[in-house]
C-alpha cells in the first residue's frame, strides 16, 4: 500500500507539472527569422554575398546586343528616385534554405541618348548606383548605294567628318566598325586606281597597297595639335611607293571639298634642290616647256593662255610651293636672276581639290586618273633631274645641246 501511494503521488505530481500554465520560452535564431521580414537590414553590406534570381530570357538577350557599364562606386545607397519605391524592393527580395534573405539591389538602367554627355568617356561623372547601357557599336549602314571595288562610298566621307568633330582615341574605339568598313573602301578603291596609275606612267611598278597607303595616324611629337589622327585617307606613287628619293603622284581624300590630287617633291633634300637649281639656271627652258603644257594649264592653272610668265607664276603661287619659298635668292645666285621666282623654291609640286561629288560615285576614279595622266610631264622632268638614268640624261643633254644651239643660230 505504501508504494502505491507513492505512484500516485508521483503521477499527481505530473499530471500538476503538465497542467501548469504556459511561460515565455526563449526562441531559438531559426524561429526567431521567421518572425522577421528579413534577416539582414535593408541596405546592408551583407547582401552583396547572397544569390540572386537566375537572368531571364529577356535579360539574356539584351546582354547580347549591349553592353552595360555599371558606376565606379560599389556602394548599394542611393537616392530614392533612382533605387524605386518599397513595394519594388520587396520583389527582388528572395528567400534562402537557411532562413535569410537576400536583397537583390536593382539599379536603374539609363540608355544613352544622343544629347547626353559622352558618357562612356572614362571619368565621365554618374550618380552613385547609375547603370549606363551603351549600343554595341555597329557598321554605318550602307543604304542604296552598295560598296564596290572602283568608287568610294558616301559613308567614306561621313566617317572622316565625325572623325574631324570627334578626334580622340576613345571615340575612335568606339567607332572601330566604321572605321574598318571606311579603310576597306579606300584600299580597294586604290587597288583599282594604282592599274590607271601604271597605264599612265610606265615608270611606276605594280605594288602592294601596303607601300603606298598612309596611315591615319599623326606623328606629334613635335607638333602644338595634339589631335591623333589625320582627318584624311592618303597614298602616293613612285618608283619606290609612297617612299623615296623619286617625285610621286598623291592623292588624298578627304570631306567638305578637301580632296586632293597632286604630285612632284616635297622638301626634296639638298643634293636634289640643288640639282634643281642649277638646271633651272642652265637649261630654264625644259621646266617653263612642262609648265606650259596645255593640259597642266588646264588642269592645275585654271586654264591661263600659253605664255612662259603666267605659267610661271601659276607655278610659284601654289599654296604647297609658296608655303616656305625663300624670301631672297639663295646661296650662290644673284638676287636679279631672271628666274628668280624658280630658284627660291624649295618645294616643286602641283595640285588641285576637288569636291566631294568629284570624289564619290562612278565618276571618281576617271576624274582622279585623268589628274594624274595630266602629271606625267611633270613627273618625268622632276625625275631626269634630281635621280637620272644613265642613258636619258646622256640623250637628254645632246638634245638639250642641239635645241640652244638653234636657239643661237635663229637669234643671229
Amino acid at each position: 500500500m505504501p508504494r502505491k501511494s507513492a505512484k500516485t503521488a508521483v503521477s499527481a505530481a505530473s499530471a500538476a507539472k503538465r497542467a501548469a500554465p504556459e511561460t515565455p520560452t526563449r526562441l531559438s535564431k531559426r524561429a526567431k527569422s521567421t518572425t522577421r521580414k528579413s534577416y539582414a537590414e535593408p541596405e546592408s553590406d551583407e547582401s552583396k554575398g547572397q544569390p540572386s534570381a537566375p537572368p531571364s530570357e529577356e535579360d539574356t538577350a539584351m546582354q547580347s546586343d549591349y553592353q552595360a557599364e555599371s558606376a565606379a562606386g560599389s556602394s548599394s545607397d542611393s537616392e530614392p528616385d533612382e533605387t524605386g519605391n518599397e513595394e519594388d524592393d520587396h520583389k527582388a527580395t528572395k528567400s534562402t534554405s537557411k532562413g535569410r534573405s537576400a536583397k537583390q539591389a536593382v539599379l536603374p538602367a539609363r540608355k544613352k541618348k544622343s544629347n547626353d554627355e559622352a558618357l562612356w568617356k572614362s571619368g565621365a561623372k554618374l550618380e552613385l548606383g547609375t547603370q549606363v547601357i551603351i549600343k554595341k557599336p555597329k557598321a554605318r549602314e550602307a543604304g542604296d548605294t552598295p560598296y564596290t571595288d572602283d568608287t568610294i562610298h558616301p559613308n567614306t566621307l561621313l566617317f572622316l567628318s565625325d572623325l574631324a568633330a570627334h578626334n580622340d582615341r576613345q571615340w575612335l574605339k568606339a567607332h572601330d566598325p566604321d572605321y574598318r568598313t571606311s579603310l576597306q573602301d579606300f584600299t580597294t578603291f586604290l587597288e583599282s586606281l594604282s592599274e590607271k596609275v601604271i597605264e599612265a606612267d610606265e615608270t611606276i611598278p605594280e605594288l602592294p597597297v601596303k607601300d603606298i597607303i598612309f596611315r591615319i595616324y599623326r606623328d606629334v611629337r613635335f607638333s602644338k595639335d595634339q589631335t591623333p589622327y589625320k582627318t584624311h585617307f592618303s597614298a602616293a606613287w613612285s618608283r619606290t611607293g609612297r617612299k623615296g628619293p623619286y617625285a610621286a603622284y598623291y592623292v588624298q581624300i578627304e570631306p567638305k571639298g578637301s580632296s586632293f590630287v597632286g604630285g612632284g617633291l616635297w622638301m626634296p633634300e639638298a643634293s636634289a634642290l640643288n640639282a634643281l637649281r642649277r638646271d633651272i639656271d642652265r637649261k630654264p627652258h625644259k621646266i617653263k616647256r612642262i609648265l606650259t603644257d596645255a593640259n597642266i594649264r588646264k588642269a592645275f592653272f585654271g586654264g591661263i593662255a600659253n605664255d612662259e610668265t603666267k605659267a610661271v607664276k601659276a607655278f610659284t603661287n601654289q599654296s604647297s610651293n609658296r608655303s616656305n619659298a625663300l624670301k631672297s635668292h639663295p646661296k650662290g645666285y644673284d638676287a636679279d636672276h631672271k628666274d628668280i621666282e624658280l630658284l627660291r623654291l624649295r618645294n616643286f609640286t602641283l595640285g588641285t581639290k576637288l569636291s566631294d561629288n568629284e570624289v564619290v560615285g562612278a565618276k571618281g576614279l576617271d576624274r582622279i586618273a585623268e589628274l594624274v595622266s595630266c602629271m606625267v610631264p611633270f613627273i618625268t622632268y622632276l625625275n631626269s633631274v634630281v635621280m637620272p638614268d644613265e642613258e636619258s640624261s646622256d640623250s637628254g643633254e645632246e638634245e638639250d645641246e642641239g635645241s640652244i644651239d638653234a636657239a643661237d643660230d635663229s637669234d643671229t
